[in-house]
């Protein structure tokens, strides 16, 4: 078995993830007779509701993202490792990492591997709508933003042009709200005067919820005066309207086509990987 630095005289927990769930696990562990082994896929605590503003170019990657070793550098029961966690065996008390030949042992084990996009049964969307849920979700979206513009910039055939400058958010809630205000914001204000034959505040941002209303977890008068302030703005909010296919040319919302080639996806998540390697452990013991 894998030591990594850890005597085994000791109790030990192996965290799995390094965001929110499993780095407060690991403070909460300071002071108690326990080792720590604290796993995550990559070497950054990431503070998630604030991608839009990366992908927006509002803030830097760096004012959102902290070493996770260095966070700990002064609590000496946790030894921090880089790794992607492939499978558990709860009857065994071990987990595998890619790319390493020995399995670790634990006695406990605490798996916070957060979340991932949920495409409703239809994981071909995926390769057409770009998500936010890591740093480098963020930064692609943010490349891909500014080169549309580039592009529509030289495009001589208005069809180019509106693909280009159509921004679809598919999903209401508090993401695709802060994104889809951001973007007019972009577009409007930070873009002004940057482009001689483009207008990027002409450029087009529809927000589309399948639900009757945007931000359905708050006070529906709150989300009545949002939906006004990003109209508003010139958003266009599409609310009982469900995403019915995505491909390369754009969406196809409640029966119509919008031509569009960046269509980001905010609708929903589902859980990561960590109750399947669970679930088809129980399944191989007949359970």
């Amino acid at each position: 078995m894998a030591n990594y630095g850890l005597d085994g005289k000791r109790p030990r927990v192996v965290i799995v993830g390094g965001g929110f769930g499993g780095v407060n696990a690991a403070k909460a562990l300071n002071h108690t007779r326990v080792d720590v082994l604290l796993i995550d896929r990559t070497n950054h605590y990431l503070f998630q509701p604030l991608l839009y503003e990366v992908a927006t170019g509002t803030l830097t990657p760096g004012d959102i993202a902290s070493p996770i070793r260095a966070m700990f550098r002064h609590q000496k029961n946790v030894t921090v490792l880089m790794g992607e966690v492939t499978g558990v065996n709860p009857a065994a008390k071990t987990l595998t990492v890619a790319g390493m030949s020995e399995p670790i042992a634990f006695d406990y084990l605490v798996l916070a591997t957060g979340a991932r996009d949920n495409f409703f049964n239809h994981p071909e969307w995926h390769q057409h709508a770009r998500g936010m849920k890591s740093l480098r979700d963020a930064i692609d979206l943010r490349e891909q933003i500014l080169k549309s513009f580039e592009l529509a910039e030289v495009a001589d055939d208005h069809e180019s042009i509106e693909k280009l400058t159509t921004f679809v958010i598919v999903g209401g809630g508090p993401t695709g709200v802060e994104l889809a205000g951001t973007l007019a914001e972009m577009f409007t204000l930070t873009f002004k005067d940057n482009f001689r034959r483009l207008h990027p505040d002409k450029a087009r941002i529809v927000l589309v919820e399948a639900g009757p209303r945007i931000l359905p977890m708050f006070d529906e008068a709150l989300a009545q005066h949002v939906q006004h302030k990003l109209e508003k703005m010139g958003v266009e909010v599409r609310v009982g309207s469900p995403v019915e296919s995505i491909d390369q040319e754009g969406a196809v919302i409640k029966g119509e086509r919008v031509l569009s080639r960046n269509v980001i996806w905010a609708a929903g998540v589902r859980a990561a990987a960590a109750g399947e390697w669970l679930a088809r452990h129980l399944i191989e013991r007949g359970g």
